[in-house]
């Protein structure tokens, strides 16, 4: 046999072996997303159930278990492996000024446990570890909730317990402005330079009641104040590595990334496209607007059965429109080389982020694609188990128990 004819034989065999290597890592990963709890910091599905009007428990039975719209329902969810997506509470700057929060967070606290109540086969409320892992042994998806944006507080520390009573187990202390807790990274206005005298109540009372805090949305000087004041580990429910965006205040840099660490914390990666890579906002804007435009003129809007091929078509011709999985997958890394596994976990913002979610993690069905490339990369099954839920479980106990 000639050295040709071996060397051909052994190029064959090796990309063989690389390709049910590859093949074998996919399988593992979908293995692991139905072994492991998946936990999501952040998906945005009351809200968007809110503005589509389905305000009543009639009028939403069956939306949150298959639909064509949005990025959750219970049959992608359970083809992902997802388990216990946070459900966003999430109340818009603009009631800060017009009034209405407190109400509307209570509005959207029923949704959501009107969905549990009007599917007990398929949803479960949960507001500790230890129910997420009794629903999940059931089979059923866990619905904690997540406050973002303090805002429903108001000036009265008493609505801090309030919320706990009413199910919510984090709270983002502000969103797009500033508020009467503390200032906001997209704000310039810097009313507090970091936290109200308010807002360090609210830290202190958040801490003693069990309620996590989530530095998301929140200035730089807000973080580090922060903190320097909680006697708990905080959490960022929807941030991603600053690094890779540069200038952009509400990703977290990489000193942020360290003290986050060492207070015990875990960053939840978000999965927009623009909080991954600052190259695609401003890059693609035209081309966003072109498959605006080419839907427009077909009298379709995003949500619309009909529009997903077109978009997909323009997505093939367009491979540069969103960012992709891998590109979630390298802050990770970043966060794992700066304060090691124990501090990552996944924060979707699913619903949130509208078309922006990258190829390969367009919707609740995809967090496979994402285990795959971790383990592509060498993480270990440890490692993974962590980041879909164990760190955040660590935090949320240690919360769970509050203050004397």
């Amino acid at each position: 046999m000639t050295r040709l004819l071996l060397f051909t034989i052994s190029c064959m065999m090796w990309l063989a072996g690389n390709t049910q290597t590859d093949a074998s890592l996919r399988k593992q990963a979908a293995e692991l997303a139905q072994k492991y709890i998946i936990v999501d910091g952040h998906v945005d599905l009351p809200y968007r159930l809110k503005v589509q009007n389905f305000r009543l428990a009639k009028e939403f039975i069956g939306i949150p278990v298959e639909t064509t719209s949005g990025d959750f329902d219970y049959v992608r969810a359970k083809k992902g492996g997802l388990d216990a997506p946070f459900m966003s509470i999430y109340i818009p700057p603009s009631l800060q000024q017009t009034g209405g929060s407190k109400e509307l967070a209570d509005s959207l606290i029923d949704m959501v446990t009107s969905i549990a109540k009007a599917h007990p086969d398929k949803f479960a409320m949960a507001v500790s570890p230890a129910e997420v892992r009794r629903n999940t042994a059931k089979g059923l998806i866990s619905l904690p909730m997540g406050m973002e944006n303090g805002a429903p507080i108001g000036n009265d520390l008493a609505n801090v317990s309030y919320f706990h009573r009413r199910g919510i187990r984090y709270i983002t202390l502000t969103h797009a402005t500033d508020n009467l807790i503390c200032d906001s990274s997209y704000d310039t206005t810097r009313t507090w330079n970091g936290l109200s005298p308010f807002g360090r109540e609210v830290v202190h009372e958040m801490n003693r009641v069990g309620i996590m805090v989530d530095i998301s949305h929140v200035s730089d000087s807000t973080f580090y104040q922060v903190m320097d004041l909680s006697a708990k580990p905080c959490i960022a429910s929807h941030s991603s590595v600053r690094h890779f965006t540069p200038g952009f205040e509400r990703n977290m840099n990489d000193d942020m990334i360290k003290r986050l660490g060492q207070n015990g914390g875990v960053i939840m990666i978000n999965f927009g496209s623009s909080f991954l890579d600052s190259t695609i906002l401003h890059r693609d804007a035209k081309l966003r607007e072109e498959l605006r435009a080419i839907l427009f003129e077909k009298g379709l809007n995003e949500d619309d059965p009909a529009a997903k091929p077109v978009i997909d078509e323009f997505q093939r011709s367009h491979p540069t429109l969103f960012s992709d999985v891998e590109m979630v997958a390298n802050h990770i890394d970043r966060v794992a080389r700066l304060v090691g596994t124990d501090h990552i976990g996944f924060g979707s913002d699913f619903d949130g982020v509208g078309d922006s979610l990258p190829t390969g993690l367009k919707d609740v069905s995809q967090y496979p694609n994402l285990i795959y490339e971790l383990l592509k990369r060498g993480y270990s099954k440890k490692d993974i188990e962590k980041m879909c839920y164990k760190n955040l479980f660590r935090v949320w106990t240690a919360v769970e128990k509050g203050m004397p």
